[in-house]
């Protein structure tokens, strides 16, 4: 099934984490096209429709979603309409309130109307609790929307 992955990322954090989901889909069998907010645009993968995308961003000030994903999406939407299937997550930090951690990932969410449960990985990942989360998530996303298009669908890549 082909999977879009884009994201924004300040630090590196939501990149690295993007990297960790994206590693996820494509063990499972996936087509991942891979895009970064603010240097790629929708138009710049040819046909932007998926059957799948999985947006990521980091939170700027006050709980907002950052400029270049804010582009992102309105040129996401121009091109395909508002997409069913797309998940959300992101990092953040929980030093700036608690109102505030990850706000761009559940703001984004709501402006979807998304399905899925978000990801909210504070700061960067790390460790193996992170990577659990991070697989876990990936893993009930991609089965939700009966996403396994491995070979030998019997069989379950953990």
């Amino acid at each position: 099934m082909p999977l879009l992955i884009a994201y924004a990322s300040l630090s590196g954090n939501t990149r690295d984490l993007a990297r960790q989901v994206r590693a996820r889909c494509e063990a499972r069998g996936h087509a991942v096209t891979w895009l970064e907010a603010g240097l790629h645009t929708p138009a710049d993968i040819g046909d932007p429709r998926h059957d799948l995308y999985l947006l990521g961003s980091w939170t700027d000030n006050a709980g907002r979603t950052p400029a270049e994903m804010k582009r992102f999406i309105a040129d996401l939407v121009a091109a395909v309409g508002r997409p069913a299937n797309v998940a959300v997550f992101g990092t953040g930090e929980t030093q700036w309130g608690e109102e505030y951690y990850c706000g761009a990932v559940r703001r984004i969410a709501r402006f979807f109307d998304s399905p899925f449960p978000t990801l909210e990985i504070e700061q960067m990942p790390h460790g193996q609790h992170d990577a659990l989360a991070i697989r876990r998530w990936t893993d009930q996303v991609l089965d939700t929307i009966g996403a396994d298009t491995h070979a030998d669908p019997a069989r379950h890549l953990a």
